[in-house]
């Protein structure tokens, strides 16, 4: 069986196979380890879903990157791989300004080539506060300007909902662990972050965006209501980091 197989569709298997055959080629001794993260770890891709890999490097070296160009831009379109190429020296520095982003990574994640590089990773606990409220806000700010750009399409709509999903959920997730509350999937995270807000019920409102990103699709006049459901939820999640 693959070592990426893990649940993914046999296209984006023998795609990733491929990738890391040709990573292991090009980068050679400079490669330390490849990961895969978020839905493609957990084999639960959806419609609407990259495929993100980590890419742990001693060093980028141009001849070396030169190599496995084509096969990136290959496995982009086929799969839309998306990657983060880190240096092993950059691990402290990123995980900490990307706190959100590294925390969901540690919480899911999948070894395809090498060792763990962040098995002793540790955020620290404000460097997260920080950065959770950064993100909140700038995807609040984001959701405005799409809305106001955007909302006589709902094609449009329907799309910007499914990639805001994403980070609104990996953020509940995150403030569950820092309340020290048992690791859930970020999807359910959001379902008990939500379950006691008021406005409720909130599970029907989050089906629907559960199914606008796996179908990257909405009801017919839906996509704005759901547009002003994510602000609310950004909102809701930076007050309960307030209180953290």
């Amino acid at each position: 069986m693959s070592e990426t197989s893990g649940g993914l569709p046999t296209s984006v298997t023998a795609t990733l196979d491929a990738f890391v055959a040709a990573a292991k080629q090009s980068f050679d001794s400079d490669l330390r380890s490849i990961m895969l993260y978020g839905s493609a770890a957990e084999g639960r891709l959806r419609a609407s879903s990259d495929v993100n890999m980590l890419v742990v490097l001693k060093r980028f070296d141009r001849e070396r990157v030169d190599r496995i160009r084509e096969g990136f831009r290959s496995a982009h379109a086929a799969i839309q791989l998306d990657i983060m190429f880190l240096l092993e020296s950059e691990i402290a520095q990123a995980s900490e300004a990307f706190a959100v982003k590294f925390t969901d990574i540690l919480s899911r994640h999948r070894v395809l080539f090498g060792d763990n590089p962040l098995a002793s990773t540790s955020i620290p606990r404000e460097a997260t506060i920080r950065r959770l409220r950064q993100v909140l806000l700038n995807l609040r700010l984001r959701l405005r300007e799409r809305y106001t750009l955007v909302s006589l399409r709902e094609e449009q709509l329907a799309s910007i909902v499914a990639d805001s999903a994403g980070p609104i959920r990996a953020s509940a997730a995150t403030v569950l662990k820092l309340e020290g509350r048992d690791t859930v999937s970020p999807k359910e995270a959001l379902s008990l972050f939500a379950r006691d807000l008021p406005g409720g019920p909130w599970q029907p409102i989050l089906d629907r965006i559960s199914e606008a990103r796996e179908h990257l699709s909405v009801e017919p006049g839906d996509g704005a209501t759901l547009m002003f459901h994510l602000m609310e939820l950004t909102t809701r999640l930076e007050e309960r980091v307030a209180r953290l």
